[in-house]
């Protein structure tokens, strides 16, 4: 008596208490709804997502150096063959890609590129000679470095021998740190060819990267065809390994502490949501051998679902198990599935993280 609804509200600011069991009674009906107000998709609504999620069919398409940083960073991780980054999957997704963009980013510290996976010698030989053109690459952002190198480090103890010039130029770069290539020439004693294919021999080996990407993109163009290029803007590119700036190991840990931590597998599950929108096990084959099991990312995803961060549901009708996706694309998946279909084609390259044949379609 004598109490009515605005004695009985706690005041703005006090600390509220809940018995533990009822708040988390409360939190999995909470789940339980959100989940049920979703309606999978069809798979070809949700390929038509990824191609406008990542800028395929968007109109108009993103352009400049910041673009460029967006698209590394829902790609980064991602090994793809080294010619089929500036060919295929960058042009595809930006508007007049000019290859300033990722030399500037590079040298900016905001960009990186390396091989995270090492190939396996074949049995009964020493070294095998891998074309640079075929050597998957990934492109990082640098402050996640680390992160992608103790995850690509459960790998095979299986060391190929090098060459005695690729064994030289390594321990020039071993002895005295980053280098540019004239002093890579000067402290070997090779000729330019000779140290271009000792270069060429680290980086596919995934022991060995530059400053700039055009490092790699010199490794790629045969010597007689590099003499410059006048692009869709008419400024001359070069494409000298000289422009590339320092030459540096890629250092690598032992594996005996290779495990990732909490972090580092919730770091690696964020960068599959912002490069799939959804993620589910079977995504997983299109992605490399480095990464954290489906195992160890689910534990993660349902933290993540469980803080609100992102949501559980059926989002995509098809694959089986657990799916989970950022709370925008949700929104947007339903926005697909009301949008009427263009019949427009759409190319997508084989080295493509968006080929998801025989996973989704």
């Amino acid at each position: 008596p004598g109490i009515n609804e605005t004695d009985s509200a706690p005041a703005e600011g006090n600390t509220e208490w809940c018995e533990r069991r009822l708040l988390a009674r409360i939190h999995r009906y909470t789940i339980e709804r959100l989940r049920a107000e979703i309606e999978p998709v069809a798979a070809a609504d949700y390929v038509r997502f990824l191609l406008e999620w990542h800028g395929l069919t968007a109109e108009p398409k993103p352009e400049g150096p910041q673009a460029l940083a967006a698209t590394i960073e829902r790609l980064e991780g991602f090994e793809a063959p080294a010619a089929a980054w500036e060919a295929d999957i960058l042009p595809a997704r930006l508007n007049n890609y000019d290859t300033e963009w990722l030399d500037s980013l590079c040298r900016a510290g905001r960009a990186a590129w390396m091989r995270l996976t090492a190939p396996r010698a074949p049995a009964g030989k020493d070294k095998a000679p891998s074309p640079v053109r075929t050597t998957p690459i990934a492109l990082l952002t640098r402050r996640n470095l680390a992160i992608w190198r103790v995850a690509s480090q459960a790998r095979s103890d299986e060391v190929m021998r090098l060459s005695p010039r690729a064994q030289s130029v390594a321990d020039f770069l071993a002895g005295q740190g980053a280098s540019f290539f004239d002093e890579i020439i000067h402290g070997t004693g090779l000729l330019k060819t000779q140290a271009e294919e000792a270069l060429g021999e680290l980086v596919a080996l995934g022991l060995a990267a530059a400053d700039s990407y055009a490092g790699l993109r010199a490794l790629l163009i045969p010597a007689d065809k590099r003499g410059g290029y006048r692009g869709r803007r008419r400024r001359l590119v070069e494409f000298g390994i000289e422009e590339a700036g320092r030459w540096a190991l890629v250092h690598r840990h032992g594996t005996e502490n290779s495990e990732s931590t909490p972090e580092q597998v919730e770091a690696v599950a964020r960068t599959l949501l912002r490069r799939h929108g959804v993620v589910f096990k079977r995504l997983l084959e299109r992605e490399a051998t480095f990464l954290p099991s489906w195992y160890e990312l689910l534990r993660v995803l349902r933290r993540l679902e469980a803080r609100g961060e992102i949501r559980g549901g059926r989002f995509v009708a098809g694959p089986a198990g657990e799916q989970y996706a950022l709370p925008e694309v949700v929104s947007a998946l339903r926005a697909m599935r009301k949008k009427p279909k263009g019949g427009k084609l759409v190319s997508v390259s084989a080295a493509d993280p968006l080929n998801l044949i025989g996973i989704v379609l």
